[in-house]
């Protein structure tokens, strides 16, 4: 029984161990130590004599001798108003103090408010200094202007609830802008969609048109977009920067960048509503009003690229740097030595192609191995290409692999200029095994082989001849040697000759490999989609949807188009939704590629309803 309380009491005591090591273990992160930050807020642009707040935060409560920084071009209308916040979320403590003032701005230019100091937890802190642009206030003439075109605005929303056209085109519109107007083939161009607002702009919607005779490319925008205050033309607007392109020309000449078509959705307040109907019945005092919102054309003059190009250009045009390495300069025969070459730099990367290296004659060299390590940004693809060629030596001896020249056409200072990369002296000693070798004067190196490896000595059979009492010229299987492959040579014949009648019918074997053709290509989609490869997933699905309608209607691709397609099909008595499901698809394919997050669709409703279109329109083809 002693034995059994006592057993009784540790288990006791190391549940009650347990359970203050599993509370120490989950108080313990709110007492953790938090990595000090000292930020400081304000707007990038404010309006001459308009109020702003100016905010510090320290994630601490231990400060003490806080200090602004000296400020002189502003107005210190109220502050510091100092406020402190603790909370400790998921066992992790946190905690602030917010020190905030209200300034205004004096005149026009743009300051810098200089860094504030703070001591924290016994440590001496600065915040960064903070850039603010004081605009000017509106012009008279389009505050007047302004005015009367607001309330004629607001008159007309008074009495509708989404009205069109009513807003002036002053108060929201869209801008598209070329950084550069007069540039050389392949010099990146960026082309910018930007909306100026007075009012309360919520939504624009549009699609992007294909331009043609440029290589375009979407920059990635943040999702939050934000507005930000700009004078333009006298008025004061919030801006927006709604979507970025990198184009390349490909083409010299004038060419143009279409205007494009936006829908805005813009909310006004409705004056006639009633706020006890809005109080008790759950309305809104706001209505949306739907603006059509059209760019101006951009013209791009695109100017050829200059005449004698160098032997070793590359398509290259930007500023680019090239280097190089190697994995060994002594190594044994038929041991593979790696050459590398990094192509770096901003311009169109994508398009470069791969340099050639001269490899001495006794080298055995594969296919070389390209990656692309850039990322698209506003000056063009910027990052670098790595290029690795795998070679193996076949004979000892001394090689020199020579320097590589790579040219590309330089747009700051419009010429081309030439890298060299370092030249490589490779000691290739003999491999093991290979000490004697046969060669005579009429054998080339390469029909060089090795005793040993190559060629074997005769084993003589010592055993005695016997003789066989029967013959097999003349028996059943000697005949059947014969006739059973005299008949597989005619059944082959036949068959072959079918074949060839067949396969003579290219639209036919078109028609009838039409399905499998699309099977492969969604196949490949899929599996870039399963990679987030979008871009790619959509030019896939595009191919098997063209490349079907092709095969299938044996329509030439020259004469592809959405009318012949509807055409065939309907000739075919295909059903006409199926039909109209169709186009719809081709044409949310191309909205997604180039404005994939402004399509309602997710890459994996593209890829099934891809699916089931093919499945219908071959049930319905015969």
């Amino acid at each position: 029984m002693k034995y059994l309380g006592y057993t009784i009491r540790q288990r006791q005591l190391n549940y009650l161990l347990l359970m203050l090591i599993t509370c120490w273990f989950t108080i313990l992160p709110a007492f953790a130590d938090e990595e000090l930050k000292f930020t400081v807020q304000a707007p990038n642009a404010v309006v001459q004599g308009e109020q702003f707040r100016l905010v510090y935060t320290i994630n601490t409560q231990k400060v003490k001798d806080f200090r602004l920084g000296n400020i002189t071009d502003f107005d210190i209308l109220m502050g510091p108003s100092r406020s402190s916040q603790i909370s400790i979320i998921n066992g992790q403590k946190s905690s602030s103090i917010t020190y905030t003032y209200v300034l205004r701005g004096q005149k026009e230019g743009t300051y810098t408010i200089p860094a504030a100091s703070i001591v924290a937890d016994g440590n001496s802190m600065q915040s960064k200094s903070v850039t603010v642009k004081v605009l000017p206030p509106d012009d008279t003439s389009s505050r007047s202007s302004s005015s009367s075109q607001s309330q004629s605005t607001s008159r007309a929303a008074d009495n509708t609830s989404s009205p069109s056209g009513q807003i002036s085109d002053n108060d929201v519109f869209l801008i598209a802008s070329a950084n550069k107007t007069k540039v050389y083939e392949q010099e990146a161009i960026l082309l910018t969609y930007k909306a100026y607002t007075t009012l309360q702009l919520t939504e624009l919607n549009g699609k992007m048109p294909d331009l043609k005779g440029f290589h375009m490319q979407e920059v990635d925008l943040p999702d939050n977009k934000e507005f930000q205050l700009e004078h333009y033309k006298g008025r004061n607007y919030k801006t927006l920067v709604w979507r970025q392109f990198v184009l390349f020309p490909q083409q010299s000449g004038t060419l143009e960048i279409p205007s494009v078509t936006y829908e805005g959705t813009i909310l006004q307040q409705n004056r006639n509503v009633d706020p006890f109907d809005i109080f008790f019945n759950g309305g809104s005092s706001y209505v949306k009003i739907q603006k059509k919102l059209r760019t101006p054309k951009v013209t791009i003059e695109v100017s050829p690229l200059p005449a004698g190009k160098p032997a070793s250009y590359y398509g290259g045009v930007g500023q680019f740097s090239i280097s190089s390495d190697i994995s060994t300069q002594e190594l044994k025969e038929n041991e593979a030595v790696t050459l590398r070459f990094i192509i770096s730099g901003t311009g169109n990367m994508k398009l470069i192609k791969t340099p050639e290296v001269s490899f001495p004659a006794d080298f055995e060299v594969y296919d070389p191995k390209v990656e692309n390590n850039f990322k698209l940004k506003t000056g063009g693809l910027s990052g670098n290409k790595v290029i690795e060629y795998l070679a193996i030596p076949r004979h000892a001896g001394e090689y020199v692999i020579p320097a590589i020249e790579f040219s590309y056409f330089d747009t700051t200072s419009k010429q081309y200029k030439t890298l060299s990369t370092t030249p490589y002296t490779l000691k290739v000693n003999r491999g093991e095994g290979t000490t004697a070798t046969i060669s005579t004067g009429y054998v080339s190196k390469e029909d060089l082989r090795m005793l040993g490896q190559d060629i074997h000595y005769i084993h003589l059979n010592e055993s005695p001849l016997q003789k066989r009492n029967n013959f097999f010229f003349g028996s059943m299987r000697y005949w059947l040697f014969y006739i059973i492959p005299l008949l597989l040579f005619l059944i082959i014949m036949i068959i072959w000759r079918k074949k060839v009648a067949e396969n003579a019918n290219i639209a036919k074997v078109k028609t009838k490999k039409a399905n499998k053709v699309a099977a492969k290509r969604l196949k490949k989609a899929k599996s870039l989609m399963q990679e987030h490869k979008d871009a790619e997933f959509y030019d896939e699905v595009l191919r098997a949807l063209w490349g079907y309608t092709s095969d299938k209607l044996s329509i030439p691709v020259s004469q592809l188009s959405k009318e012949n397609i509807s055409s065939e099909l309907s000739a075919k008595n295909v059903d006409d939704q199926v039909i109209d499901d169709f186009n719809k698809l081709l044409a949310d394919c191309e909205f997604a590629r180039y404005a994939p997050s402004a399509s309602g669709l997710t890459t994996s409703d593209i890829y099934n309803h891809a699916n089931d279109l093919i499945d219908k329109m071959e049930d319905a083809i015969h």
